[in-house]
């Protein structure tokens, strides 16, 4: 089963985006106004001309604006740009990470953060902090696109349940078929960077997988190399 399948699906020619939320794009000849699902800065991928895939919203719907763009084409390759997607595939990708998974809890709280999953399979107990990855250049995968003390934080935390006796995961869901290595945007936050570095060092694994990515879905596919 395909983790992530959208609905009715059309494609755009990207105009302009006048904020973080919304953009203006031209589809069947016609100019709309669409959500952006994915608030981070992009311009690497949402730059005029470019084409994109956007899923309708249902008919009925009450919302202002009718459609979401959910993916770019960059350079020829699709890009899935829902920031919702990873934590999604990541989801039904867990029971294939680990054996014997007996509890998947979304949205945990630990310390004074809040990891995507906290995991049991057989006497492990596993927190796991999921991240979305479009920034690529050259098929190097980077993040994050824009400084993130959350990120931080989280990778801080992390450490600390090491210490406490839990296994510990930062998940970057690479949102496009191929990548040549994944590693930290140090030019961007170089304390991410260094953080990420030094949780590796003390016990947190991370993990960087590549997904089969179509115009209507997405799923996780193969392991990539991490460079810290």
């Amino acid at each position: 089963m395909i983790s992530i399948k959208y609905g009715s699906i059309a494609e755009g020619r990207f105009i302009s985006r006048p904020n973080r939320f919304i953009a203006r794009v031209e589809i069947d000849g016609r100019e709309e106004t669409v959500h952006v699902k994915n608030t981070g800065r992009c311009r690497e991928l949402l730059v005029p001309d470019s084409k994109v895939i956007l899923e309708k919203a249902p008919e009925g719907s009450a919302r202002k604006t009718a459609y979401d763009i959910i993916a770019v084409y960059k350079n020829g390759m699709l890009i899935n740009m829902d920031s919702q997607s990873p934590n999604k595939a990541v989801m039904e990708f867990i029971p294939k990470l680990f054996e014997g998974v007996t509890l998947i809890r979304p949205e945990t709280t630990y310390g004074s953060s809040r990891f995507d999953f906290y995991i049991e399979a057989g006497e492990r107990k596993i927190f796991m902090e999921v991240k979305g990855c479009t920034l690529e250049e050259n098929g190097i995968c980077r993040f994050p696109d824009a400084p993130t003390e959350r990120g931080v934080k989280h990778i801080n935390e992390l450490v600390k349940a090491v210490e406490e006796g839990y296994e510990t995961y930062n998940f970057f869901v690479i949102q496009m078929n191929k990548a040549r290595y994944f590693t930290p945007n140090r030019e961007t936050h170089p304390q991410f960077a260094e953080a990420l570095k030094m949780a590796s060092q003390k016990g947190v694994n991370i993990l960087a997988y590549t997904c089969t990515v179509t115009p209507d879905s997405m799923e996780i596919d193969k392991p990539c190399r991490v460079v810290l």
